[in-house]
């Protein structure tokens, strides 16, 4: 996906959180039922209108790995690009191997779109803790035991295109 196809609705700001963006932020996230857990707004990217967060997305840090996480665009927003453009964003920002996990194939089918492939839980990487940083796998191991007893439709995606190390 080239991002030059991309650009921003008139008005819009692409930009690095701030520590006043963090209560929106969790409302934001909040509000689509996502993973509320390990919200650090120092890791957000945000889209906002007229000073009001319209879309998010950060990129969480693990020893070894980094997990595109927290997409949100409010739903006035949809259908306009938002996600795309700040999905390829992080991804261009990502500076470690890059993975995410979402539900259903539909979402899947979205990530797809910027060389995301699905992977197994066993093909997630275990790198050893270091720094303080949990591990990748040990963070997804819960969303693995939902989706293994409770048939929770999750899916673990892998960047495999060009832009991180």
């Amino acid at each position: 996906m080239n991002q030059s196809n991309l650009s921003l609705p008139s008005g819009c700001v692409l930009r690095k959180a701030t520590s006043a963006d963090q209560w929106s932020i969790r409302l934001l996230v909040f509000s689509a039922k996502l993973d509320p857990t390990q919200l650090n707004w120092q890791q957000f990217w945000i889209i906002e209108y007229n000073e009001n967060l319209i879309a998010c997305g950060q990129l969480r840090n693990f020893s070894g790995a980094q997990e595109l996480g927290s997409l949100v665009v409010v739903s006035a927003w949809r259908g306009r690009g938002l996600g795309t453009l700040l999905t390829q964003h992080l991804i261009n920002t990502a500076t470690q191997p890059l993975y995410l996990e979402c539900l259903g194939q539909r979402l899947a089918q979205f990530y797809s779109r910027f060389d995301f492939v699905p992977i197994s839980f066993e093909d997630l990487p275990q790198f050893p803790k270091t720094r303080g940083l949990s591990t990748l796998k040990g963070k997804f191991r819960f969303s693995q035991l939902a989706k293994r007893l409770l048939r929770v439709p999750v899916v673990f995606l892998e960047y495999q295109g060009q832009g991180n190390s």
